[in-house]
């Protein structure tokens, strides 16, 4: 039986599938359709299918990694959402946060950007509940009809409902859900009971909203994918015995997949679907390299997304956001920039050189795919300089060097610069901008980039790997086998993950522990019953505990592990002291004026898959590698004479000394002047500095 994952990115999709029975893998690239992202993907599956000369009823599963959610939000594609809650709190959304971004100063400088929902499509419905969850008055079934059918006039496609403290009662929100049903049925509803059962009402209110905001859109999506895979597959309606649909999954932000049917109902749980992917199939190659703190950077044709591993596990946030939107759900801890392969470069007003964020994706594409493209890229600039062959793809895609040479020198004439000097320029730009996104990762968090190995993956994100150990320090560069599938390969090394929470807010001193272990015990079993529902019986699935606890008075907290069974209380407390030493520099733990307050307590279910084995390459035995050719290439001032290799065929223990460029189907590696590149034994490239070459 086969597995497939796809990663659809702006420019490429990416396929990698596996024969679990001959443990074959095969990967590929077909182009992005960005008009109707499942034509690429099922054009992904069917090449997959050819690659290992298969059928689709040997197909055992398909996961995919999706920027659908991502692209809406990041675009501000939000139309015709409303909101209900609470009578009294319709100025939720405006009134928000205090805090200012990063990079004002203060608010005189900072104007909020536009509320997700517009003033006229807020409603109030009476009823409130306190803190625990008692009622204080009743729910008004007039006012939410009254708010149903204002919003169904007006035009509405999508609700989200958040009322005071319904993570302790969800019963108004419930009641709230029926009435649309009865009156609205045709809109897509969120309840924050459901999406988010977590106090503070800003961050549970925008997260629902941002879960209704994407619900048909992820919804005719997945429906669409559903629709083409049955489609490949035939199969009666209603199943048989003996006939079965092709199973299919969608990568979530937290780093697990969901079944698509769920993912329907829990559409926010995948804005950043695609880029946690790749941080966990990086994290599974680097372990088996021995690395085990290290920062991973998918390099694509739009954007570069960067993150941190330690121990193996990418770290989780759950105070992420997408295009300015917060969302609290629990994700892969990524930052983002406009600094991919097809970024481009422009004059400011000022006449300053910018490169991105603004990309020429799929179509028209850089100038050198000569679609029709007019604006320089950074794929212009690599083509120009050298760094890349003149066909991407193994030749599939044939690049035009004189069209970008000419695009350049556009450029450069308004830069009195010449086309190489331009190129150069436009280069070092964007690897300074993956560099920040890197130090966004590391330095802003407490940690040093120097401790740190960087692995590169990504059609793009080898092509600026030796500049950015010069800029940043790290000690050197894994580049896995096909580099540019790992966020597709990453599809098929996740489990089935599910995360649930419950807010309890106790001081500790006054926490009841039997009621904390209820409150697990019901979270678990919510997490069991998801699991069951997704095909994993008891023996096969695992539960893990935490909870966030923080000194009284502060404003965020610290998540630390809880044991199973009957945990101690004051283990976890002790966990927590320790957790707040490691990440501020201090704690209260002797201190006996600072209390402890429990939060939030929270359970994950996990089914387990069994993850694809990597294979050892060969080890050289006749000597060193010889290269393909040699061409000019510009690392400095000049062109220098580069040996060019193919990567097919180095072997474990090759050594190559830069000047030289390795190229393979998915991606090239520059290596600089004054840096060598070893292969491992899993045929990972590793790029060091001479002078820290062993």
């Amino acid at each position: 039986m086969i597995r497939i994952g796809i990663d659809t990115g702006g420019t490429f999709t990416d396929v990698v599938a596996i024969d679990d029975q001959t443990g074959r893998a095969v990967a590929g690239k077909v182009p992005s359709t960005p008009a109707d992202p499942s034509e690429g993907f099922i054009a992904a599956v069917r090449k997959a299918l050819t690659l290992l000369d298969a059928a689709p009823e040997d197909i055992a599963v398909v996961s995919h990694g999706t920027t659908v959610a991502t692209n809406q939000l990041l675009q501000g594609k939000v139309d015709r959402l409303g909101f209900i809650t609470t009578a009294g709190f319709e100025h939720l959304l405006e009134i928000a946060r205090q805090s200012v971004p990063d990079g004002y100063g203060n608010s005189y400088f900072w104007v909020k950007p536009p509320r997700i929902v517009p003033a006229d499509l807020v409603r109030g419905v009476g009823g409130r509940l306190d803190a625990d969850g008692q009622e204080v008055r009743a729910f008004s079934t007039a006012d939410a009809k009254e708010a149903a059918r204002h919003l169904k006039a007006a035009g509405v496609r999508s609700i989200g409902v958040s009322f005071l403290h319904s993570y302790a009662n969800a019963e108004h929100e419930q009641a709230m859900r029926d009435v649309l049903e009865a009156e609205f049925p045709e809109a897509a509803v969120s309840i924050s009971s459901d999406v988010l059962p977590e106090y503070r009402e800003y961050e549970r209110s925008m997260t629902t909203l941002v879960d209704a905001a994407v619900k048909p859109t992820v919804s005719g999506y997945v429906g669409r994918i559903r629709a083409r895979l049955d489609a490949l597959n035939p199969v009666p309606n209603p199943l048989p015995d003996n006939a079965r649909s092709i199973p299919f999954y969608v990568m979530k932000s937290n780093g697990g997949v969901l079944s698509a049917e769920e993912v329907i109902r829990q559409p926010v749980t995948t804005v950043l679907s695609g880029p946690a992917a790749g941080a966990l199939g990086a994290a599974l190659i680097s372990a088996h390299a021995g690395f085990d703190r290290i920062l991973t950077l998918d390099g694509g044709g739009t954007s570069t997304d960067v993150a941190v591993v330690l121990h193996g596990e990418p770290a989780v946030t759950t105070e992420g956001g997408v295009g300015g939107y917060p969302s609290k759900i629990p994700m892969i801890d990524v930052v983002t920039v406009g600094a991919g392969g097809g970024s481009i470069a422009w004059l400011s007003p000022e006449g300053t050189l910018k490169v991105g964020p603004r990309s020429a994706g799929a179509d028209p594409g850089p100038v050198c795919y000569g679609r029709g493209g007019t604006e320089v890229t950074v794929t212009d600039a690599h083509l120009v300089l050298g760094r890349i062959p003149a066909g991407l793809l193994g030749g599939e895609v044939p690049l035009d060097r004189e069209a970008a040479r000419a695009g350049l020198a556009g450029l450069g004439g308004k830069l009195g610069m010449t086309e190489e000097a331009v190129a150069a320029g436009i280069l070092e730009i964007s690897a300074w901008n993956q560099a920040n996104a890197l130090r966004q990762v590391t330095v802003k968090r407490g940690l040093d980039v120097r401790d740190f190995q960087l692995t590169a993956f990504g059609g793009s994100g080898a092509l600026l790997a030796c500049r950015l150990v010069d800029i940043l320090g790290v000690r050197g560069v894994l580049v896995p086998p096909d580099p540019g599938n790992v966020s597709a390969f990453g599809l098929l090394t996740v489990d089935v993950r599910n995360d649930y929470v419950q807010t309890h807010v106790r001081r500790h001193d006054r926490i009841d522990v039997e009621r904390v272990r209820t409150l697990f015990g019901d979270l678990q079993a919510s997490a069991a019953q998801a699991l069951h529902a997704e095909g994993f019986e008891e023996p096969e699935q695992v539960f893990k505990r935490s909870a966030d606890l923080r000194y009284f008075g502060q404003a965020y907290e610290v998540r630390v592990p809880v044991p199973d069974g009957d945990f101690a209380a004051e283990s976890v407390v002790a966990a927590f002291h320790a957790a707040h030493e490691g990440m501020y520099g201090y704690s209260f733990r002797d201190d006996d004026r600072q209390v402890v307050e429990w939060v939030n307590l929270r359970v994950t279910g996990i089914g387990p898959i069994r993850r694809p084995d990597i294979s050892e390459v060969p080890a050289r035995t006749d000597g060193s590698p010889e290269p393909a050719g040699v061409r000019q290439v510009w690392f400095d001032d000049a062109p220098v004479a580069a040996a060019i290799h193919h990567r097919r065929t180095l072997r474990h223990g090759d050594r190559v000394e830069g000047p030289a460029v390795i190229e393979e189907y998915g991606s090239t590696v520059p290596v600089h002047p004054g840096f060598v590149c070893d292969v491992d034994r899993w045929g990972n490239l590793l790029l060091t500095q001479e002078d820290r070459a062993c």
